[in-house]
This record gives C-alpha cells, structure tokens and sequence, in this order.
C-alpha cells in the first residue's frame, strides 16, 4: 500500500492529509484547492512556486532557478519536491496566489468522487473465471507406425479430444495444407490455437513445438474522436500495454453524421474504413514495441465501438443509421478475419475481430461493453451510467432493466474543436486555478512537463474557474475591461491567455477562446439534457440515483466540482460518483479474458432498451435551457448560484 503523508502549510497553519508518497507539493496544494504560483505545468521552468521546507524531507533536484543562499535556506520548487515525509512548509509572499488569505482557505482533502486503481477496476465483475474464447493447446502426439497408420488429420483431432476432450474439431483448412510439415517439424509437438464457435471448437493456427506461454489478445476501443487498445496476456489474464490515438476519420468529419455523409461519397466508406485500419495499426505497432513480444503471438482481437464506427471500421454501408426509423444493419455482426479489413491489419491471418452487438444507431458496442465492464448489468443499485466523449452515451439501470440514449456532444471532451485542445497525454494541461485578484492562472500539465496544449478535463477546470472568477460571463463571453492582459481580443475575437509562449512547449502562446467556450458549451448543454430526458423517460429524479459512473478518456483528470460548476451534472452529492475510466476496454478485456462474459455482452445488448433523442422534443427544449453556465435554471446548482451572485456584488 502507498505510504501516505500530512503536510502542514504556513502561513495559516492550513493541514493537508492523506497525501501519497511521491506526490509533488505544487500537486498535493493545488488538489487540494491550496493555490501556489506556477506557469509552466509543473516542469520547473518558471520558478515561481518557491517553497522553504521547515521541517521534513522532499526530493528534489537542484534548480537553476534558486540561488546558493536559496538553497542553503531550505528553499525548493514545489513542482520539482516529491514527498517523502511529513511536511512543514512556508510558502512566501511571492509564491501565494494574490494574497495570504487564498492559503487560510479550508483544507478540502482529493478531489471528490472515487477514483479506482487498477486491481479495483479490474473487480468491479465479480465471478468470471480466466477462460478465453481463444487459447493455444500444447499436443505431443504418438508418431504413426506400421501398426498404427492413422492420417495425419485424425491423429492430430484424436490427440485433441484425448488430452483436452475437444470433439467435433474443425480445422481452417489452410492448415491442413501446412499440417505434414508443423507436424513432423518437431517430433509431433504442437500447439493448436482454437477458437471456441457456436458451432464448436475450431483451430485457426498450427506451429510446430510449444508456444502455450505465448497467447496475446488485442483489445480496441474504437472512439470517435480517440482510439485505446491494450495488449492483453491471455495465459496470465493481465494487461501488458497500453497505447492511443486520434481516430484518422476525424479527417473526415468530426462526428457520426459528418461521417456517414462523406461514407456516401464515392469510394468515401474505403476511405474511412482504411483511416480507421491505419489508426489501429499504429496502436498495433506501439503495442509490440512497447510490450517487446512478437506479432506473430497475437492470437484475438476485440473491438467495442459506436454503431457507425463499427459499421465503418467493418466496411458496412451506415447509411441508413441517420434515416427514420434508423434501422441499423446489424446487432450481432460475426468475427471478421483482421487482415481481410481495408489493406489489412497487420496481425496473423489467423486472428479474427470480434465486435460487440449494438443496440441501436446510436447506441452501440462501446455502451454495451462499458456496461459489462462497469458491473452494473449485475447490480441491485439504480446507477447511472455516462460515456463522456464525442457522443456522450447514457445509460440508467441496474440488473433488472437497462435504458439507453445517445446524444451528440462533439469532440470538446476529447480536446477536438478547441484552438489548442488535445488528448490528455503528456504536456496536456489537466488542472488549472486561477486567482480572483490577479486572474493569472496556476496549472498542471500530466506528467508535469512543459505545456502543450489542453485536454478535455484541462478545458472544463479552466472554463469553471474563469466563470467563478468573473473573467467569463454565463453567456459564454469574456468581459474584455477586466485589468488583465491575460484577456485580449486578436483579430476582433476575445480569448484568454492561459499559457504565456515563454513558458509553453510549443513557444507560442496557449489560449482559450470564445469558440472554445461554445463548443464546450455545446457538448456540456448535450450531456445534462440528454440524462434529464432520460430520467423523466422513467419518471425518476437525480435524487432517485444511488450510483453515477463517469467513464471516458479523461475521467481520470476530471474533477466533479468543476464539471458541476459549468453544467455537465448538477450538484448532487459527490459521493456517488465513480471513475471507471475507459468503461469500453474494460468490457472488451473481459469478453477476451473470458467467455462467459462473452455471453454476458450479448444479454446486456438484448437487456437494454433505446430511447432516440433525434426528434426528441423533450431533449431539446433540456438542451436549449442547458445553453448557459451552468444552466438556466439555478435550482440544480445552488453552489454556483450563490458563488456568482456574490461575484455581481462585488463588482458594484
């Protein structure tokens, strides 16, 4: 278990808890709502966040940006001191964000809502048994002799159904072409890989010698702004890489629709399906490289995605999913022989591509396999269940009843449609704080390294504490008189200066501006209508919610009081929210780790009810009160309300 730690920050005598070894002290303040100067991310290139340790120890390198006097005095960084021990630490005057009274504040403890470490996600499933569809089988065969002359097939099928008592075996019939040779190569060793169908055992690969040790899956979550895989070890049931990238269709639309469009183009579904092939392959390569296991050992893959990015990825025309009474053209698609999509995925021509079953146009395999992932398809508990990514998909239920909806947020959350947005990697600011008295920003980048650019939690920090500070008005717009140069207007467009060139990765500046602000509006406004109309489609109420699971890409970085500041959820009690993180790979681990969830994705699929917000009065007239920070209607976030009238009667 990590060892934990208190610090103790002067002036003010204000307590940090419960604070993880390791942990940087700019981090543990700022987590905390504790706000110390920095500019640069956390990198140590702006040597603002000048700390003196009073008591305990950090480690920490020299900084050019101290003195020898410094130094000697016990001075550090904050973005550079990780902690060790308790701590006593001064922060002086030209390190406190505006004034002293910004440290006196209350002592708020990690961001709320529960954030799960691997070995939790990984048990949110209970009783499923390490059990792959796909496993490779070691056979040391009897050679044939004059008195025991049975064919080469039925010897090497016998041998299956002795050892492992496989039966009505059938063999892809490559191999049987292949199968003297891998027989006799090493004196009847072999390993089989064999696939269990609805129609029994197959075995889809042959080798010669033992390769049991050496079964690999590849699990996709095919997004459609980003794209995650992982490199599963089926023989130990753990993940042993993991790698993302922009989904090159993005090219060719930003969402859905602008995809299914351009598919109708001529040779527009080749085009796309071969963008997406090129993104996995990519994946596919980092996967190996990083993981240092041969390609040749990749024995499955599995892929959960949208309606139409699954459609797209399998070359199937998605024309229809965007017209009444979107019909769409399958639920349960068979696995598909990876080489055989666009130019080929560059696996074994052996491995196929299994796709989880969709629900509706709208609502697909991701949905479904986050549901299977998250465990709430075996829960007594009403939970809700939320996607946040381009199509913010919905889910509310337990084990009894499952009702979906889908609502089109855009890129936004996924850094897609915003000036200098990006995925949450490194460089991406991810936690941003910004001073009442002065409007300069304190920020953190992942990784702690020079910033880059903004990720999907970065933009919703930034944009909740603009609207607190007064920089930004609930319609959205800047308020250009404020006595900072932080907020400018460059070629007639108001934005906010969020990251000074000199201190940017990129040596430019870093900026929000009001299309930003729009985009994210947008998406907000989509998500909290599209929950709203789905709780009154069961006549149930927030209040009625005993679970809210937040998955997507950037639910790791998000924090639930900045999402509930702007409008995404209303302010209800932070306690019942769960991250999951990518709830789609966690179902696609499963269905690859074992086949009894395999079965459990398909009854979750037939389990779940649709409920279309395409023409859905209701949803729009949410949406369109939704179009505010945080809402039009204050009754959902007194918290807000009280914090931006207090602003107003500042200003007078």
């Amino acid at each position: 278990m990590t060892e934990r730690h208190t610090l103790t920050f002067k002036p003010g005598g204000v307590v940090a808890a419960d604070v993880p070894r390791g942990e940087t002290i700019l981090r543990a303040a700022m987590l905390a709502d504790l706000h110390i100067n920095a500019s640069c991310g956390g990198s140590g290139s702006c040597g603002k966040c000048r700390v003196k340790i009073v008591s305990g120890e950090v480690e920490c390198e020299r900084s050019a940006k101290l003195s020898d006097d410094e130094w000697s005095e016990g001075y550090r960084l904050a973005c550079q001191s990780h902690i060790v021990s308790d701590l006593e630490v001064f922060v002086p005057e030209t390190s406190r964000m505006g004034n002293a009274a910004v440290l006196e504040r209350e002592m708020r403890g990690d961001r709320k809502g529960r954030l799960l470490t691997p070995a939790q996600l990984e048990s949110l499933v209970a009783g499923w048994s390490l059990d792959p569809v796909v496993k490779k089988l070691c056979v040391q065969m009897i050679p044939p002799s004059e008195s025991d002359n049975l064919n080469d097939l039925a010897r090497f099928k016998k041998a299956l159904k002795d050892e492992f008592g496989l039966s009505n075996v059938s063999i892809d019939s490559i191999w049987i072409r292949n199968m003297p040779h891998v027989l006799r190569e090493q004196d009847w060793l072999v390993t089989a890989t064999v696939v269990d169908t609805s129609y029994g055992s197959k075995v889809i690969e042959l080798e010669s010698g033992s390769h049991c040790g050496e079964d690999y899956s590849v699990v996709m979550d095919i997004g459609t702004t980003t794209v995650w895989g992982q490199l599963l070890d089926l023989s130990e049931g753990v993940t042993v890489a993991q790698a993302s990238r922009y989904n090159k269709q993005i090219s060719y639309g930003d969402d859905v629709i602008s995809r299914i469009v351009f598919s109708q183009k001529p040779n527009g579904r080749e085009t796309l399906q071969q963008a997406i092939v090129d993104t996995i392959n990519e994946i596919v390569d980092e996967l190996v490289v990083e993981s240092g296991i041969q390609r040749e050992r990749i024995s499955h893959m599995v892929a959960a995605g949208n309606t139409t990015m699954t459609c797209l990825m399998l070359g199937i025309d998605p024309k229809y999913l965007r017209m009444a009474p979107y019909v769409p053209p399958a639920d349960f698609i068979p696995p598909v022989r990876a080489v055989n999509l666009g130019d080929g995925i560059k696996v074994g021509r052996h491995v196929h591509l299994h796709t989880f079953p969709s629900v509706a146009s709208y609502v697909g395999g991701d949905i479904v396999s986050g549901i299977l992932g998250s465990g709430i398809f075996d829960t007594e508990q009403i939970t809700l269940y939320i996607d946040i990514g381009t199509n913010g998909e919905v889910v509310i239920g337990n084990r009894e009843w499952l009702i979906a909806t889908s609502c089109s947020a855009g890129p936004a959350f996924e850094g897609g449609g915003i000036k200098h947005g990006m995925r949450a990697t490194d460089g991406a600011v991810e936690t941003v704080r910004i001073d009442p008295v002065t409007y300069e920003p304190t920020l953190l980048t992942i990784s702690d390294v020079m910033p880059i650019g903004i990720c999907g939690s970065g933009i919703i920090d930034a944009v909740a504490e603009l609207l607190k500070v007064g920089v930004l008005s609930q319609n959205g717009r800047f308020d250009v008189s404020l006595p900072s140069d932080r907020v400018r207007t460059i070629d007639g467009s108001n934005e906010y200066v969020l990251v000074e060139a000199r201190y940017s990765g990129t040596g430019d500046d870093i900026v929000i501006t009001e299309s930003d602000i729009d985009n994210l509006v947008r998406a907000k406004a989509a998500i909290f209508a599209g929950i709203m109309t789905l709780l009154e489609s069961v006549a149930l109420d927030w209040k009625d919610l005993e679970q809210i699971y937040v998955a997507g890409g950037f639910g790791k970085y998000l924090r639930i009081e900045q999402a509930q500041a702007i409008g995404i959820f209303p302010e209800v009690d932070l306690d019942i929210f769960t991250f999951v993180g990518n709830g789609s790979l966690l179902g696609a681990r499963l269905v690859s780790f074992s086949k009894d969830m395999l079965k459990a994705a398909e009854q979750v699929a037939r389990t779940m009810t649709n409920v279309d917000m395409s023409d859905n009065p209701m949803f729009m007239d949410r949406y369109v009160a939704a179009m505010f920070l945080p809402h039009t209607d204050m009754k959902y976030f007194p918290r807000m309300e009280e914090i931006l009238t207090e602003r107003v009667g500042e200003a007078r």
